[in-house]
């Protein structure tokens, strides 16, 4: 009896230390990454980089993470001048879009896929418009809420400053091309996701645009052709206003930089704190 009590202790002991070893191992490996990641760019996924910063500074304390939010193109800007590490941004910027020239010499690193919406002033009243409706508010060509089957109020335009990623996506994909006012009166410019939430919360009659990880309940997201902007509609192909996310790098990332990459684009992260934001996995999109 003794020896088989002797033998079942014993074997406890080896598989704590196999477990205990292995515990070590992990955590030795995470704790020899180190470094300083500047992460400089889209306000569109800011949330999605400062939750992954925190996640992932915790699993490596060595590794320090700064973000920060400008319009996506600061992001490849940052990069290509050395004053950031990744650039956030979402387009693609090493191809050409309108507007933009490509930026040489970086690289893409799809990190998220996200949906944008038009939004408006919770006082409004209008649920859902056509692309022509949208096309005539935000081009000008319609300026009051009676025309698009709303009260008798001017509409005031909410837009993006020139350089955001979310202004080009939401000009390309909700308006076909066609070209935003730029002045008047019920006419104003914003420069961050952040702002055009508190202008869109704080204003009657505004109308706006904007990623869903920034919506609220003082605002209406549009339903745009009768299509709601939703995670499950942008993954059955239904719903067009969305774009992916990129990390840009000078060249391909290595390191830390690399590291930080990788653990975003996880099966763990996506499907778990980047879901919770409401972006939507890479791997939910059909290739």
């Amino acid at each position: 009896m003794k020896t088989k009590w002797f033998k079942g202790l014993a074997f406890a002991a080896i598989a704590l230390t196999v477990a205990f070893g292995s515990i070590t191992s992990v955590a030795s490996a995470s704790s020899k990454l180190s470094g300083r990641i500047v992460v400089n760019g889209s306000s569109a996924l800011l949330p999605l980089t400062l939750q992954a910063k925190n996640e992932f500074q915790k699993l490596n304390p060595k590794v320090k993470i700064s973000a920060s939010a400008a319009g996506s193109v600061t992001g490849p800007q940052s990069v290509r001048k050395g004053i950031a590490d990744i650039g956030a941004c979402d387009w693609d910027a090493s191809l050409d879009v309108p507007g933009f020239k490509a930026f040489t010499g970086l690289v893409a690193n799809k990190v998220a896929v996200t949906p944008f919406a038009a939004i408006t002033n919770s006082n409004v009243g209008v649920s859902s418009l056509t692309t022509a409706q949208l096309q005539g508010i935000f081009s000008g060509k319609i300026s009051n809420w009676k025309d698009v089957g709303g009260k008798d109020a001017d509409i005031i335009v909410i837009n993006r400053a020139f350089g955001s990623g979310t202004r080009v996506n939401f000009q390309v994909k909700a308006l076909n091309g066609t070209d935003y006012m730029t002045k008047g009166d019920n006419y104003k410019e914003v420069k961050s996701s952040g702002d055009m939430k508190t202008a869109i919360e704080t204003t009657p009659n505004a109308i706006g645009y904007i990623d869903l990880v920034y919506v609220t309940s003082k605002m209406t997201a549009l339903k745009i052709n009768n299509v709601a902007p939703t995670a499950a509609n942008v993954i059955n192909g239904s719903y067009k206003v969305w774009g992916y996310g990129y990390y840009m790098t000078k060249g391909q990332p290595t390191g830390a930089v690399k590291a930080f990459i990788e653990y975003i684009q996880s099966a763990k992260f996506q499907n778990g704190s980047l879901k919770k934001l409401k972006f939507i996995p890479l791997s939910a999109m059909k290739k």
